[in-house]
């Protein structure tokens, strides 16, 4: 019997999870798509990826691919692919944010990282490790810090950082992702305007603001979608979902924004569309969203866009800055989600933006082999 296989890890990575896979293990990247979409059980008209190791949800159905670097200043390299529910594509155009935190405790605990830099804290003897990560999709930096234990030193899943959207409680992973603005486009503003005017195929407009950090994102205000103040408070995923027309108006809103930006408007994965809300419904968050990603609204927010619209808070003139409440001249921005909170911490100097940093957890959930 031919055995249709390769190793590979599955992991949850913040609120997200999916395959790991070492890059030797696969065959040349454009053969991956003869084995990635099986595996993950794509493709699926029915959209529940039953025949493979998805779960029918885009936050699910993820894969990060491993090596050891040959940078002077990265100990990882790692390529993020979005796999295709329905139709089995292959989209590597992004990164993941909460895929990324697993990328560092497996490459320690895989050996791929050679010259790993340890912190010991005085007292308790606590050990963080810093592994250094290079994400070929946005062509940036990551530096992840976490816990580790043992000798040689693994990754510690074990702590009691909560994080909204995840049962149970880990060690803390801090991710900081250096110089993040133009992943994709070269520059955090593309158009170099805080607010673009875009045109719709129906003749109609809409304002909103292209941002490029960490990933892309078309940010549009709800009281643009016509969608009342009475009512924003009452929208969440699934009665976003639920609503056909304002659900396809707002893909026409991401793929004209997208084409202003200069990407390809067919690409699902960037830029990704979320929806600010004129104020936060809890006195401790700057702002609250409602973010889409490959079609779906989100249950949480996509960590890049997060990490996106934490910057876009500190560009003046930008719709999340004008809509953003409390203090937003602090490092950390207090984002709304539908399952809770996420704090984005953004570095700016002298207009730059030098860094970008959050916490996640992570737990390893399987090792073995998986088939396609």
């Amino acid at each position: 019997m031919l055995r249709r296989c390769f190793p590979a890890i599955f992991a949850r990575g913040g609120t997200s999870n999916g395959l790991v896979i070492q890059r030797h293990n696969l065959p040349p990247q454009d053969e991956w798509h003869t084995v990635l979409p099986s595996a993950m059980g794509s493709p699926d008209g029915f959209g529940r990826q039953l025949n493979g190791m998805g779960s029918g949800v885009s936050s699910t159905s993820k894969i990060c691919v491993l090596s050891p670097s040959s940078r002077r200043d990265a100990d990882v390299e790692f390529t993020f692919v979005q796999v295709g529910i329905k139709d089995g594509t292959l989209d590597l155009a992004g990164n993941c944010g909460n895929m990324s935190s697993v990328v560092g405790p497996i490459g320690l605990n895989e050996g791929l990282v050679k010259n790993l830099i340890i912190d010991t804290e005085r007292g308790s003897g606590c050990q963080t490790a810093l592994v250094r990560i290079f994400n070929t999709n946005t062509s940036k930096l990551i530096h992840s810090r976490f816990r580790v234990a043992g000798s040689p030193p693994q990754f510690c899943p074990d702590g009691d950082y909560e994080m909204d959207g995840v049962p149970g409680k880990g060690s803390r992973i801090t991710l900081s992702f250096l110089n993040p603005a133009g992943a994709k486009t070269g520059r955090a503003l593309p158009t170099g305007k805080p607010v673009d005017a875009l045109t719709l195929p129906d003749g109609s407009c809409v304002k909103v603001s292209l941002v490029d950090v960490s990933n892309p994102g078309v940010f549009v205000r709800t009281a643009d979608l016509g969608i009342a103040s009475d009512d924003h408070r009452l929208l969440d995923p699934t009665r976003l979902e639920a609503d056909p027309v304002l659900m396809a108006r707002l893909e026409q809103i991401r793929q004209a924004g997208a084409i202003k930006m200069g990407l390809d408007p067919l690409t699902e994965s960037v830029p990704k569309i979320v929806l600010i809300f004129d104020s936060p419904d809890r006195p401790d968050t700057n702002i609250k969203c409602l973010a889409l990603s490959m079609g779906q609204a989100h249950k949480a927010v996509p960590l890049t866009l997060a990490l996106c619209l934490g910057a876009a808070v500190k560009l003046p003139g930008t719709i999340p800055n004008r809509l953003a409440v409390g203090d937003v001249d602090g490092e950390a921005i207090v984002i709304g989600h539908p399952s809770g909170t996420v704090d984005i911490g953004t570095t700016v100097k002298n207009g730059e933006i030098q860094s970008a940093e959050l916490h996640r957890t992570a737990r390893l959930l399987m090792k073995g082999d998986v088939f396609y």
